[in-house]
């Protein structure tokens, strides 16, 4: 089964579950959304929030690298409203660069000490609405069938039997591929980070756009391995897909996706409507049921054993701030550029 029909099929199943707009309820005014994570995801929640409030949603599904750089280029005359999904590192640095307005919702206190944290380190310009990790996901039949090793840490991943095996996003565009990167320099330091990933360059056959698109590979047989956030993970098992995943025994990084109000949005009631929306347990429980398993940032979430138990998984101490400062991204990126991305294939 393809990734997209999956979608398809999940996204049916939710529309399935709620009534349709009737009534009153119809006719609110209307909101332009970008959004990162799965495209299933994105439709459901925007579905389901115009079902519920009458307000028109316009979605684009984006990734993060993307989204930053078209509000970036929309900054004198904002066509988004709401940015909702990425890490926290890519809101930060569209907070630093004024492009975010401040928002406190009055359902931030029932929202856990993680989320809120980002909210004060934005300067209220974002607040987190889920969390995962880092792991290293391979397809387990296509693994057997080479007769390929199991990785089991960031070391294992530069074995020369890997060689065009596995499959990485691009930090350019994909906020998963920074927040691993990020991950590695707090892990041991910059340079170090830069001569694994030069190491590892040997054993990866494409740098993809998208965070998700390495996975979908892996999940489809065409490459043994993808480094990714495991909520990808658990998807793709969950659709019924061979896959494994390990958490690098030398520890590994992980992300509070984030949520913002873009400055200047002409539909600024309408996006204060959803942020608040969002931020109860009837939204963030949309998730699952569309086959998407990221940690939610409400305490009062439905608990759901599918979705991976952060707590138990070796992390780096991870700091948000500093990685979201968009000097320091910058520089993260052209280096990668330069000693990576330009490494003759």
């Amino acid at each position: 089964m393809s990734h997209r029909l999956v979608a398809a099929v999940a996204v049916a199943a939710f529309a399935s579950l709620s009534a349709p707009l009737s009534g009153p309820a119809a006719a609110q005014g209307s909101l332009n959304m970008l959004c990162a994570p799965a495209a299933d995801w994105c439709e459901a929640i925007a579905a389901a929030f115009q079902r519920e409030t009458g307000v028109r949603v316009a979605m684009a599904r984006k990734s993060a690298g993307e989204i930053l750089a078209q509000i970036r280029a929309e900054a004198q005359n904002p066509r988004t409203d709401i940015w909702f999904g990425a890490s926290s590192e890519t809101h930060i640095s569209a907070a630093e660069a004024n492009l975010l307005q401040p928002y406190t919702s009055p359902n931030m206190a029932e929202l856990h000490p993680w989320a809120q944290r980002v909210h004060a380190m934005a300067g209220e310009r974002c607040v987190g609405v889920s969390s995962g990790a880092i792991g290293l996901a391979w397809n387990r039949e296509l693994m057997a069938r080479k007769n390929l090793p199991l990785p089991a840490s960031w070391a294992d991943m530069l074995n020369p039997a890997y060689r065009g095996e596995i499959q990485l996003p691009n930090p350019n565009s994909s906020g998963t591929a920074y927040t691993i990167i990020a991950g590695l320099v707090q892990l041991w330091d910059e340079d170090r980070a830069f001569a694994y990933l030069r190491q590892l360059h040997a054993n990866v056959n494409a740098y993809t756009r998208s965070g998700a698109a390495p996975m979908q590979a892996v999940s489809r047989g065409e490459t043994a391995l993808a480094v990714s956030f495991n909520m990808e993970v658990t998807s793709m098992q969950q659709a019924g897909f061979p896959i494994d995943i390990a958490y690098p025994s030398e520890g590994t990084s992980y992300e509070v996706a984030c949520m913002s109000i873009i400055r200047g949005a002409r539909n600024l009631a309408q996006a204060r409507r959803f942020y608040d929306w969002y931020l109860t347990p009837a939204a963030m429980d949309i998730g699952p049921k569309v086959n998407q398993f990221h940690a939610p940032a409400h305490r009062g979430a439905a608990p759901d054993p599918r979705i991976p138990d952060i707590s138990a998984i070796r992390l780096v101490d991870y700091d948000f701030a500093a990685f979201g400062q968009a000097d320091t991204r910058r520089r993260i990126l052209q280096r990668w550029d330069r000693e990576v991305g330009a490494l003759p294939r």
